[in-house]
């Protein structure tokens, strides 16, 4: 006996990838049903071999059914989110929306598994942040063994990050430098992401900081530690897919390289990838389509007492969205549900 199970946001990137991971860790998937908007209203998806219409997201009774993968803005979750939790629905939402709501917890499941037994005050659990989800898998089995005092991220964000019209926005930019007859001016991002970097992801906030950079903060401290400094620099490169962050770490007690490194070999979600030669780390383009977060350029940090440097990258539509909410449904069946 499986889950019933409803992907609310099934066109989009998120949405597919959602199925589609579903279906490569063969979750005990009963019934499924995928929604959308009205303008998507039987629209055919594939699920496995099956092929499957969208339904309307707006009409759609979630009594009986166990868990609601939402893979859409906060707009729609503020709508339909609490209705599906309201019917009995437990609701993994990828939107920021419930993230920093102190009655819903925030989970990564190879750092806080047991954060889902709090799901039950509202029936809903948050999906963070794409450039968080990766850090923190990096971050919690270095804090268990030396304790993070402060970290300094840059991030190097691709534009699938921002959706369809970010992964359009580059392709159509690219061809058009290429093709000085047709000009493609930015849309989607304030700047030409085409052969350049924009420093400037999310809105910009009072104290000069943007939101994204704001969430990698809020975030890592609840999901981690609440003492832990963070300091966030978050760009938009022209990158398809896949987040890179060169990650620079304060620690309490002393933690040599080599051992970091040995424990991140050992830690869940890591892949360690670390030669000092030629092409002996990991690229956006090498983890495309990968479960791990991969680490690399693993050296101590001389200008402080206990310092560490590492890179860290992971495909952003998976580690950073669909395949996090599919190990918290996972997480909570084990834990909760417990049936498939």
């Amino acid at each position: 006996m499986g889950y019933k199970v409803v992907i609310v946001g099934a066109t989009g990137n998120v949405g597919r990838e959602m199925l589609n991971i579903l279906d490569e860790r063969k979750f005990p998937v009963d019934e499924i049903a995928v929604l959308a908007s009205r303008k998507s209203l039987g629209t055919e998806i594939s699920f496995g071999d099956k092929t499957l219409k969208t339904q309307d997201l707006a009409t759609f009774d979630f009594t009986g059914w166990d868990m609601a993968l939402f893979a859409v803005g906060s707009g729609p979750t503020k709508e339909f989110a609490p209705k599906a939790a309201k019917a009995g629905c437990v609701v993994i939402d990828n939107s920021s929306l419930y993230r920093y709501d102190p009655d819903v917890p925030l989970v990564v499941p190879e750092v806080n598994p047991e954060a889902v037994l709090g799901y039950d005050k509202k029936n809903i659990i948050a999906n963070p942040n794409c450039s968080t989800a990766q850090m923190v898998v990096a971050l919690k089995p270095l804090h268990d063994r030396a304790r993070i005092k402060r970290v300094v991220v840059s991030t190097y964000q691709s534009v699938s990050g921002s959706g369809k019209e970010g992964l359009d926005e580059l392709w159509d930019q690219t061809k058009a430098i290429y093709n000085p007859t047709s000009e493609v001016p930015p849309n989607k991002f304030t700047k030409q992401i085409a052969f350049n970097v924009i420093p400037h992801i999310d809105v910009f906030m009072e104290d000069g900081s943007t939101k994204e950079e704001w969430k990698m903060v809020a975030e890592t401290k609840k999901i981690i530690d609440s003492k832990i400094k963070v300091t966030a620099t978050c760009v938009r490169v022209p990158v398809f897919v896949g987040h890179s962050e060169a990650i620079n770490i304060e620690f309490e007690d002393h933690l040599d390289e080599d051992e970091a490194r040995d424990i991140l070999r050992e830690a869940p979600g890591c892949m360690v990838i670390d030669k000092r030669e030629d092409g002996g780390y990991v690229t956006p383009v090498e983890c495309v389509g990968d479960y791990a977060t991969f680490i690399s350029r693993i050296r101590q940090d001389s200008t402080i007492d206990n310092g560490l440097n590492i890179w860290v990258v992971s495909d952003n539509l998976r580690k950073g969205a669909a395949l996090n909410a599919v190990q918290i449904a996972e997480t909570l069946g084990k834990r909760v549900l417990k049936k498939g």
